[in-house]
């Protein structure tokens, strides 16, 4: 499969709204309501894969390779389509987790077909699928590529162990993005976001989700177990930095204007977005703090009642050969969760795109690697009472 140039396309991150904790799951029970769990028996429908060459795919939008002549056209997908006989119905209908979530969530609930094979969501909200028992196990005989392929990091999160019911679409990297030539200097550290010379220069994330881990790596916790301790004790330092006036504010995705304005000096960013920021400004750096920095995905799952199952498998093996995934990683431009597309890249004869196999925001080297580790999500019992003092502290 031939690799495009790179392609600079704006960044799907900058659609999402950033609703953090303030979901429907947490609403339900606040109330008292308890969404219903469904038990391994009852989430399996009758597969007609094998007579039935298709899969309804819902996705973010700006998230897969397009031709460069003809943006609705997928090329990977289409060589999908082409090698299998399956017909895809690709859907660019995800747009925010806790609404994505409240879309589908009656059907799941009450034991519902939701109309989609295959869907990418976050995941720290594939947590709560895969704890209400909203997704089903994906057979990985139907997935060698899978197998062998994942990248190590990505294999075994809190929630998922052995990712038996998620397959990482993406990855990328919260961290700190900094103008090395404004500021003057380097940040290599979480506390560096408080010296004085950045005083109501900074940005934090606003989603609790998204913005908490770094903060605790900030103070040498071990992001895979920590504790309510190490969570009161972040939003009591954050209290402390709005009070003296160290915040500018807390953002979604328009921290790329403030940071590529000026107005701010250093904020909590994805890896990802960085990548689309260098091309216009090189002064902007994206540091993997010392302490560590939190390494997320977006992954693929089955719902339950999906009637295409084997097809939505195979699917996503396909994604998962190094030369396709080489391809995506030249469009999205976030961490591949393929190391083995890096040799593919650095093979490919445009200098741009063999450029990418050295990027350390889509490949990370060894020395990042090791700084890097995935967050244990934050438990349904514990949402409600985090999310209410979190988002009054980010003005949510």
């Amino acid at each position: 499969m031939a690799l495009p140039p790179m392609n600079s396309p704006l960044s799907r991150r900058n659609l999402l709204r950033t609703l953090g904790a303030g979901t429907l799951l947490g609403g339900l029970a606040g109330c008292g309501v308890r969404p219903a769990y469904v038990s391994p028996a009852d989430r399996a429908a009758t597969d007609v894969s094998a007579t039935d060459k298709r899969l309804n795919w819902a996705n973010w939008p700006l998230y897969i390779d397009t031709d460069d002549e003809d943006t609705t056209r997928r090329p990977t997908l289409e060589a999908f389509e082409k090698r299998t006989g399956i017909s895809v119905d690709y859907v660019e209908e995800i747009n925010d987790n806790d609404e994505f979530f409240g879309k589908i969530s009656p059907a799941l609930m009450n034991h519902q077909r939701t109309g989609r094979d295959l869907i990418v969501i976050s995941d720290w909200m594939c947590a709560r699928f895969v704890r209400l028992g909203w997704v089903q196990e994906l057979d990985r005989a139907r997935q060698p590529n899978v197998t062998e392929y994942l990248d190590p990091l990505l294999r075994s999160p809190a929630f998922d162990p052995g990712r038996k019911f998620t397959v990482p679409w993406q990855s990328g990297i919260t961290g700190i993005a900094y103008n090395r030539r404004r500021l003057g200097r380097e940040i290599r550290h979480v506390s560096d976001l408080w010296a004085n010379d950045l005083k109501g220069r900074v940005t934090l994330l606003s989603g609790l989700d998204e913005a908490f881990a770094l903060l605790m790596q900030g103070n040498g916790v071990d992001i895979t177990r920590w504790t309510a301790d190490d969570f009161h004790k972040v939003c009591d330092q954050v209290e402390k930095q709005i009070g003296r006036g160290q915040i500018r504010r807390f953002t979604g995705n328009d921290y790329i204007k403030d940071l590529s304005s000026g107005d701010v000096l250093a904020c909590q960013a994805y890896s990802g977005d960085v990548i689309q920021l260098q091309a216009d400004d090189p002064d902007i750096r994206f540091v993997v703090p010392e302490e560590g920095a939190e390494l997320w995905s977006e992954s693929l799952m089955v719902p339950n009642l999906a009637r295409h199952k084997a097809n939505a498998e195979r699917l996503i093996d396909f994604y998962y050969e190094p030369e396709v995934a080489a391809e995506l990683a030249t469009w999205v431009n976030y961490v591949c969760p393929v190391p083995a597309a890096r040799d593919v890249l650095a093979s490919a004869k445009d200098e741009e795109t063999a450029a990418l196999a050295e990027d350390p925001l889509i490949f990370p080297d060894k020395a990042m690697r090791e700084r890097l580790a995935i967050a244990r999500d934050i438990t349904s019992e514990e949402r409600v009472g985090f999310a209410k003092r979190w988002n009054a502290i980010a003005g949510l």
